[in-house]
């Protein structure tokens, strides 16, 4: 959307989302352009093909085509890689005249170049949530982070007036949650701290009900008292926290050391004592660690009031120090596809690891997985989030009831519901929820939003896994007794 917002008056513009609606491959346009990550790069090849065979112009952009320039470049006609803001002038003057350049690369642009995106082109009816870029880059060095990569490592941002504009459009289209798509909110606390109480005050003027917010934060962010409570007051929902692992051997060699000397479990909890729902980022495979990882993130998983937690094998992308390294070291597992590698599933890796084979760190993935999403388990984390939802005595939690103004959010809703559908297990997992939801109104998102990711969670698992998925049991047997025992542990905790 951002990109048509540069296209000129005189160009007809289709927008296809094909995550949501089938592409039509009648149309016979001049110029087909595609963006994408890794995980999409294959159905953007079978697209790019398929009106190729017809005549079209294939644009290829992105991040992947950024980072993987060599993989992409044979399957377009034109590639861009980088930002487009710096070279949109030229390259669409260029398409008009026909007399178009192979490939553009653009730079690292100021941000008040960046249009008002094109919302007005999306299908917005099917769209839980608004997005909304206010920076892009992250001044951090995880060696495995692509986005430093493409994006860099100095932060740049939107002014303010240009945030809320943006907001304003997403707002008439009638969101009521909006994703902040920093790829690191809280690096710069005085700029977080200025934009959060611009975005408490405009939504405190919204005469239709206040927009829930959900970004990407670090776990450092978490010793700011005064960030917290802007948080809550400018109506930050959700947050998601890559915390990767309590190995800290694993983080220190990853350079992830801002997680580092930390008690983990606890600064998430500070977010949730805030009335700030938290969703957590777990890798498994660095450097440093050995088959017994499962074990340890599963047993620090359960210590965390965090319901759901993205799990994956390292892989090393494209352009990546972490890429670099292992390619040196011999460790890529293809070279020639090593990009395209993390396509294969979550628990999928170009990456030969050290502590292990790559048989056991897809099945000890896999195991832990289903170890954390047992009905058991999943539910005692989720108490543990609700048992300290906003209890703090500075933290005013605002009505966080889920929006139902549209029928997409009425349906996301639904599925909350039929979660008990999955099994006798979740159906008393439900129930419970439930009555403690209307017992405290105020945690209904944190429910609505753990079932609704629950139930991604069992989808991908049937998809992945087969028929044994549709159970979820731990075949470590040393996994067995702690999430047999989740609620015990649950209510020590509580203690």
């Amino acid at each position: 959307m951002t990109v048509a917002g540069f296209i000129p008056s005189d160009f007809g513009i289709l927008l296809c989302e094909d995550s949501v609606e089938p592409v039509d491959f009648s149309k016979r346009p001049d110029f087909v352009a595609l963006t994408g990550k890794v995980s999409q790069w294959n159905r953007m090849r079978e697209i790019a093909a398929e009106f190729r065979a017809h005549g079209a112009c294939i644009i290829i952009g992105g991040s992947y085509a950024s980072l993987s320039p060599d993989v992409v470049r044979p399957h377009c006609d034109i590639l861009v890689r980088g930002e487009i803001e710096d070279i949109a002038e030229g390259f669409f003057a260029d398409l008009r005249s026909g007399d178009w350049k192979p490939e553009y690369v653009g730079t690292k642009p100021d941000l008040s170049r960046s249009p008002m995106p094109r919302w007005d082109l999306y299908p917005n009816h099917a769209a839980l949530t608004g997005t909304l870029q206010t920076s892009r880059g992250c001044p951090f060095e995880c060696e495995f982070c692509d986005v430093i990569a493409y994006l860099g490592r100095k932060q740049r941002h939107k002014g303010i007036p240009q945030v809320l504009a943006e907001l304003d459009q997403l707002y008439r289209l009638g969101y009521r949650s909006v994703f902040l798509a920093d790829d690191n909110f809280t690096v710069y606390r005085a700029r977080t701290k200025e934009l959060l109480a611009a975005l408490a005050d405009w939504n405190r003027r919204q005469p239709d009900g206040a927009v829930q917010f959900s970004t990407q934060v670090s776990i450092d962010a978490a010793g700011d008292e005064e960030l917290l409570r802007m948080c809550t007051d400018a109506g930050m929902a959700h947050v998601f926290i890559g915390i990767e692992t309590p190995n800290e051997e694993a983080l220190r060699i990853a350079k992830k050391r801002q997680n580092l000397r930390r008690d983990l479990a606890a600064e998430v909890r500070r977010f949730v004592e805030h009335g700030i729902y938290v969703e957590a980022g777990m890798i498994v495979g660095f450097d440093g660690d050995d088959a017994g990882i499962f074990q340890r993130q599963y047993e620090f998983a359960m210590r965390c009031p965090v319901p759901v937690f993205t799990i994956g094998a390292l892989v090393a992308p494209a352009a990546t120090p972490l890429f670099s390294r292992l390619k040196k070291d011999g460790r890529l597992s293809d070279e020639n596809n090593a990009a395209a590698q993390v396509i294969a599933g979550p628990w999928k890796t170009n990456v030969i690891p050290l502590g292990m084979s790559r048989d056991d760190l897809q099945r000890g993935g896999q195991a832990l997985c289903r170890a954390l999403y047992s009905p058991e388990a999943f539910e005692a984390r989720l108490n543990l989030l609700l048992d300290s939802f906003g209890i703090t005595h500075r933290c005013r939690l605002p009505n966080r009831a889920v929006s139902t103004s549209r029928r997409v959010d009425i349906d996301a809703v639904s599925v909350a519901f039929r979660v008990g559908e999955f099994g006798s297990a979740e159906a008393a997992m439900v129930r419970r929820l439930f009555r403690q939801m209307e017992q405290r109104p105020e945690t209904s998102y944190a429910v609505i939003n753990a079932l609704l990711e629950y139930a991604q969670v069992q989808v991908v698992f049937q998809a992945e896994l087969g028929a044994e998925a549709a159970a979820p049991r731990p075949p470590f047997p040393a996994m067995a007794p702690v999430v047999a025992a989740g609620t015990e542990q649950a209510q020590e905790l509580r203690a």
